[in-house]
């Protein structure tokens, strides 16, 4: 499938996820890109530039640009479906980042541009959504016709997504509304398992067979040690999460928490994870935190506590792991007792609605029953550990 005989990947959003990563991993592998986005300025520079520069924000070797340029690029307006339909018919590959509650709104217009194909295709989606490809295979269903062979002729490709992107200024984004900064990791890892033509090649495209494996990893490890890090921040006073791995204790504390989650994660994934490899992970993820320009905040990172403290979320699905390895949660007891006491506020002094909600609800009806109703833990299976929380709790002061 070609624009002007190459080969080439429609990608729905052009944000910075995007732009920063999809867009620049397919581009450096061969691909035309073409983004499907809602925004007429961003279509518009891509289509009259054809290009656009990527500011990695991070630590780079002597010598080294900290700019790369995006090529091969053009965009298609999300309004003009028929060029859109016309687009997924003719891709090599198709992906989204466009966010959980705008994925319903994209299916339509890719079923339609699937049903004009006359070869089966893949799609990735790069989503901060549990179970997106299942959800999107119930949907797509839905879309297509009876008799269409949806499993031999689409390909439902969950992805892990690990890039930290910092938030740009305005004034870089009025100067160039294509310009987007990241840090350097510069990865997708894929479930290889849910392709349906030939496996792609791609330097920065990492396919994994066993994928629940690398998104546990993802969720207990990565986005765990994050949100860890904002809550003992948050107990100090920090306002940057480059703030909080500055202080010796914090990132002790935090790195902790990591590992507890870790021995768990070798003990559910012997074939995948080992000491070596989670604790090399470990110290890449404290590294990368710690990068200043990212710009990071703990309010940005600890805030929405209801769905970062429910039942299969970082801090309580990793607590169950360990739980079931029969390990011990020390560590990861006394971060839930400082997610508690979470209540960081934005710039403009204001705390996430949500967390202004639990906080309040809390108030009235204790830690004991937050920790049944919120986190969903059985009074009698987790007796121990909400003995434990509570005790942290109760103990924790804000310094």
């Amino acid at each position: 499938m070609s624009i002007n005989n190459k080969k080439y990947v429609v990608h729905f959003g052009a944000g910075n996820i995007g732009r920063s990563l999809v867009g620049q991993i397919f581009s450096n592998g061969g691909y035309e890109v073409v983004f499907v986005d809602t925004v007429p300025e961003i279509i518009e520079a891509l289509n009259s530039k054809g290009k656009y520069k990527v500011v990695i924000k991070d630590t780079l070797p002597p010598g080294k640009s900290d700019e790369r340029w995006v090529e091969n690029v053009s965009g298609i307006s999300a309004f003009d479906t028929e060029a859109v339909i016309d687009a997924v018919a003719g891709a090599e590959l198709i992906s989204t980042a466009v966010g959980a509650n705008i994925l319903p709104r994209i299916l339509p217009v890719i079923a339609q541009g699937i049903l004009k194909r006359s070869t089966p295709v893949s799609l990735l989606f790069c989503e901060n959504l549990r179970g997106v490809s299942e959800i999107a295979h119930a949907e797509m269903k839905k879309l297509l016709p009876e008799d269409f062979d949806l499993d031999s002729r689409v390909g439902f490709v969950t992805t892990s997504i690990g890039k930290m992107v910092p938030i740009m200024p305005n004034e870089i984004r009025e100067k160039d509304p294509l310009e987007v900064w990241g840090e350097a990791y510069n990865q997708i890892l894929a479930d290889k398992e849910g392709f349906v033509n030939e496996l792609p090649e791609i330097k920065g495209l990492v396919l994994k067979s066993n994928f629940k494996a690398y998104m546990d990893r993802k969720l207990f490890i990565h986005n765990l040690g994050h949100a860890t890090s904002a809550y003992y921040g948050f107990l100090k006073g920090k306002v940057a999460i480059w703030e909080c791995m500055s202080d010796n204790e914090t990132r002790k504390d935090t790195k902790l928490v990591m590992q507890e989650a870790g021995e768990a994660l070798i003990m559910q994934y012997p074939s995948e994870f080992n000491a070596k490899n989670i604790g090399d992970h470990i110290e890449d993820l404290l590294k990368r935190f710690a990068n200043q320009s990212l710009g990071d905040t703990v309010f940005r990172v600890g805030r929405d506590l209801k769905r970062k403290l429910s039942y299969d979320d970082r801090c309580i699905g990793a607590l169950r792991l360990i739980k079931k390895h029969e390990g011990n949660p020390d560590n990861l007891c006394k971060v839930i007792a400082a997610a508690f006491r979470f209540k960081a506020e934005d710039e403009s002094g204001e705390m996430f609605p949500s967390d202004e909600n639990f906080q309040k609800e809390l108030a009235e009806k204790g830690i004991k029953s937050m920790l049944s109703e919120i986190c969903g833990l059985d009074e009698d299976r987790y007796s121990k550990e909400i003995e434990l929380i509570t005790n942290y709790y109760n103990n924790q002061q804000k310094r």
